[in-house]
């Protein structure tokens, strides 16, 4: 059968990142994909214009659709927008027993416009990470989450301890926002392990942290172990970033084209 893959979270009308990218990913790397829309967003490679929030039942309701007919391998959050939204998540995210679950704590859009309630995101900490198999925050929400600044490689592994006692079974911590190669840790709360790629020289990274996320669903899915679907979905991000499209007079997507070879042989 088909890996089954569903992605709670916001739609990117631009096309770049939210649930366009969740799944043009899971399809490329050869997956059946579905969707719970949480917010839509007015966006293009520039910025977000709007945001409009789906109400929490109906959030809900998509889940409970998606769950007791077509079935969940595997399930991927990124934009819950709001407290409600979360608490609805968490809720049916439990209620249905779904994991393994990818949970990307998504708070602000690479143009730095806020994509989480400031106030939702204790609730998010609080009721989204002990469910999730692997969080993936970047720098910025894993010192949002972990209460402690992220400048470096020793503060990535506190930031990752104090996460991983929040409970999820994995934390990947992203890098690439800081100086030099880039570089993800990933833990299971005892060892550590580096996930490094050469950087691509692009301005095109729109929808690279939704993408990565995505396709460790993915590979999760498809019955790999955390370690091994993490590197698979950093090979994922690699050729998408490689492949980047020059499209808009902002930030670009990457290109989801480049994907479809991974998908062989796994």
């Amino acid at each position: 059968m088909i890996p089954r893959v569903l992605t709670i979270a916001g739609s990117d009308s631009g096309g770049g990142a939210g649930i366009q990218a969740d799944l043009k990913t899971i399809t490329a790397l050869g997956g059946f994909g579905m969707s719970a829309i949480t917010a839509l967003t007015a966006q293009n490679t520039v910025g977000v214009r709007g945001i409009f929030e789906v109400s929490p039942q109906f959030v809900a309701a998509q889940i409970d659709a998606v769950a007791e007919d077509i079935g969940v391998d595997a399930a991927k959050t990124g934009m819950l927008a709001g407290r409600e939204v979360v608490e609805a998540v968490a809720d049916r995210l439990k209620h249905h027993a779904i994991r393994p679950l990818v949970v990307d704590p998504v708070m602000v859009a690479q143009s730095g416009d806020l994509l989480l309630a400031p106030e939702a995101c204790a609730v998010l900490r609080d009721l989204m990470l002990p469910l999730a198999t692997v969080v993936t925050p970047n720098l910025a929400e894993a010192e949002r989450l972990a209460g402690v600044e992220v400048k470096g490689a020793s503060a990535m592994k506190e930031a990752a301890r104090r996460l991983h006692d929040l409970g999820p079974e994995w934390v990947l911590i992203k890098g690439g926002h800081l100086e030099g190669p880039p570089v993800d840790l990933l833990s299971d709360g005892r060892d550590f392990y580096e996930v490094s790629r050469p950087r691509v020289e692009t301005a095109n990274t729109h929808g690279t942290g939704c993408t990565y996320a995505a396709a460790i669903a993915t590979g999760l899915a498809r019955g790999m172990a955390v370690p091994a679907a993490v590197e698979w979905a950093r090979d994922a991000v690699q050729a998408g970033l490689a492949a980047s499209l020059n499209l808009g007079s902002g930030s670009g997507p990457l290109d989801h084209r480049a994907l479809f070879p991974l998908a062989e042989g796994r």
